[in-house]
């Protein structure tokens, strides 16, 4: 169990409705990864299941949907208390629709998908998504094909914590008005 502040997030895009809390690098050190981490938890006793993120600093950070926000009763600038325990096996993660679509085109790349593990796929998929910009995301599209159609069964050269490429970091949190 730990305390953390409900923070907002900077720049929220098209909706503006969900919060975030960084964990404290000690609860972090308690689940078996650093990059992407589905766990259950309670949020000021609500129940959640959620993946958390990387925040590049060897911790994670977890995004606060407005449902859950809502139902424990708190806002931003308030005081969390958090538990979380990792799930027993990952979820299976949803795949992206263009990976999806390059996978289907490429039977030698979608069977060695299919024979991966789950966290395997999961840090596909991550590398994918970490792209800032739609050209790179495409390029690593295809480039996971590529690999993949010829037996590659990890992501190479991928940091999934973010903390040596620093390509990966916490939402910037909002200025508070206090």
């Amino acid at each position: 169990m730990f305390e953390a502040e409900l923070l907002g997030p900077a720049s929220a895009g098209k909706d503006a409705t969900w919060a975030f809390l960084v964990l404290p690098k000690s609860a972090s050190d308690r689940l078996p990864r650093r990059g992407r981490t589905t766990v259950t938890g309670t949020l000021d006793g609500r129940a959640f299941q959620a993946t958390l993120e990387p925040d590049g600093q060897l911790s994670h950070w977890l995004k606060v949907g407005e449902a859950l926000r809502k139902a424990a009763g708190v806002q931003v600038g308030d005081k969390v208390t958090v538990t979380i325990n990792p799930v027993a096996q990952e979820p299976e993660p949803a795949l992206p629709s263009d990976l999806h679509d390059a996978l289907a085109a490429c039977p030698e790349a979608r069977a060695v998908w299919d024979d991966t593990t789950t966290l395997a796929r999961v840090d596909w998929i991550h590398w994918i998504e970490s792209a800032k910009q739609a050209k790179t995301r495409q390029k690593r599209v295809d480039e996971a094909c590529d690999k993949l159609g010829s037996g590659q069964r990890r992501v190479c050269c991928f940091d999934p914590s973010g903390f040596y490429s620093k390509g990966l970091s916490a939402p910037k949190a909002a200025e508070s008005d206090t």
